[in-house]
C-alpha cells in the first residue's frame, strides 16, 4: 500500500513523499527545491527510487536534477512534455502504469492547465497526484489548455471515487474557499468544509490531502455540470 507524506517547500508548494509500506520503496512528486526534499528523503531512511513530474513548470521540476544525482532515483514524466522536462528515464502516456515497490499507478492525461499534464493514481492507497490540475475547492489556470479540456481532465478524476486523497501542488484551499463561497453561496457542504479549512490554517496544519468526497460535494470546479459553467467559472476566479 502507498503512503503519501506532503512536503512543504517554497512559498506555497507541496512535493509528496510516497512509501510503499510493503517493500519501503520510495518516490518523490514534483520536487522543485532540493533541502526541504532531501531532508524529508533522508529522515524517511535516504532511500529514493523514483521522481514522478506532473508538468513542467520551474516550481514543480527545478530541484530534479540535484535530487536525482544525489540519490540515483529515475525520473518519470509525460511524453508529451520530454522536450521541456529534465531528462526523462521512463517516458509515459495516458494507459501506462509505472510500479513502485508492490504498488502500481495509474498514468491519466490531465491537461488544462498546460497540454502536457499528468496524474499519477495509486489505486490501493486510494493516492492521486494531480499537481496543479485539481486544487482543493479549485482547479488550475487555464495557462495552455483550454476549458474543454479542463473539464474533461477533471471529469477522469472525479470518477476515481469518494475515498481517493487528492494530493495536490499547492496551498492554496483558504483563498480558494473565499472564491468558492462568493460562486456557490447556497451550497451547505461547502460552507461547512470552508470552516473547517480555516480553523485548520488557523492552527498551522495544511488543508491537504483532501478527500475527494469533499471535493465533489464543495469544489465548483468539480460540480460544473458543462464547460461553458467551467469555463465562466474559471473567469471569474482569474479576477476575484
Amino acid at each position: 500500500m502507498i503512503t503519501a507524506q506532503l512536503v512543504p517547500i517554497l512559498s506555497d508548494n507541496y512535493a509528496w513523499l510516497l512509501r510503499c509500506s510493503s517493500t519501503g520503496a520510495t518516490a518523490i512528486v514534483d520536487p522543485a527545491e532540493v533541502a526541504p526534499v532531501a531532508a524529508a528523503i533522508d529522515a524517511a531512511g535516504g532511500r529514493l527510487d523514483m521522481i514522478l513530474l506532473t508538468h513542467h513548470h520551474g516550481d514543480h521540476i527545478a530541484g530534479t536534477d540535484d535530487i536525482r544525482a544525489r540519490y540515483g532515483a529515475k525520473v518519470v514524466g509525460a511524453r508529451a512534455d520530454a522536450h521541456r522536462l529534465p531528462k526523462l528515464d521512463v517516458a509515459v502516456s495516458e494507459g501506462d502504469t509505472v510500479t513502485l515497490g508492490a504498488s502500481t499507478a495509474s498514468v491519466i492525461d490531465t491537461p488544462g492547465h498546460t497540454r502536457g499534464h499528468i496524474s499519477y493514481h495509486f489505486a490501493d492507497g486510494n493516492v492521486l497526484l494531480c499537481g496543479d490540475t485539481l486544487f482543493s475547492l479549485g482547479c488550475g489556470r487555464l495557462l495552455e489548455g483550454n476549458a474543454a479540456e479542463m473539464f474533461a481532465s477533471l471529469a477522469k478524476l472525479a470518477r476515481l471515487g469518494p475515498e481517493t486523497l487528492v494530493c495536490c501542488g499547492h496551498e492554496y484551499t483558504e483563498s480558494n474557499a473565499r472564491f468558492a463561497l462568493h460562486a456557490d453561496p447556497g451550497n451547505a457542504a461547502l460552507v461547512a468544509y470552508a470552516g473547517k479549512v480555516k480553523a485548520w490554517r488557523a492552527e498551522g496544519k495544511p488543508s491537504l490531502p483532501s478527500l475527494m468526497a469533499d471535493e465533489l460535494a464543495a469544489n465548483p470546479f468539480l460540480r460544473a455540470p458543462d464547460v461553458a459553467t467551467l469555463a465562466d467559472l474559471r473567469g471569474r476566479k482569474d479576477t476575484f
